[in-house]
């Protein structure tokens, strides 16, 4: 179970273009790029439970590997996904034209999403 752990965001990159790609507000794109923000990741099998906390905010979704799913997207949409493992360390999502990679790399956990040409990546480290 390579993903199981909290993680707490160390740093990020392309934060504000990419939000203002995907039609996030300047004011909501302010109020974020400097918020800490803590995940935790429960791996079951092919089962996923994802839990993003950033200052009161509280993001959590689950998914099975290769099953249609409704997850809530960075605009806070709900949408539906399939995510996909690519070996033992990698999962891949394409959430409507957001393509989503995330891996974990011995402590540190990295998201890499993509929409058309710009690239976020947001880079977090095991605290436990």
């Amino acid at each position: 179970m390579a993903f199981n752990g909290h993680y707490e965001l160390h740093s990020q990159v392309n934060f504000a273009p990419f939000m203002k790609a995907i039609g996030l507000s300047d004011n909501l794109i302010e109020q974020g790029k400097d918020r800490k923000s803590t995940s935790e990741i429960v791996e079951t099998g092919d089962h996923f439970k994802i839990i993003v906390t950033t200052g009161s905010q509280v993001l959590v979704n689950e998914f099975t590997i290769g099953e249609e799913t409704e997850i809530e997207s960075p605009t806070g949409e709900k949408v539906k996904a399939i995510i996909n493992r690519d070996g033992k360390n990698k999962l891949v999502a394409k959430i409507q034209n957001i393509t989503s990679v995330t891996e974990v790399t011995g402590d540190q956990l990295t998201n890499t999403m993509t929409v058309g040409d710009i690239v976020y990546k947001r880079i977090s480290k095991r605290i436990s």
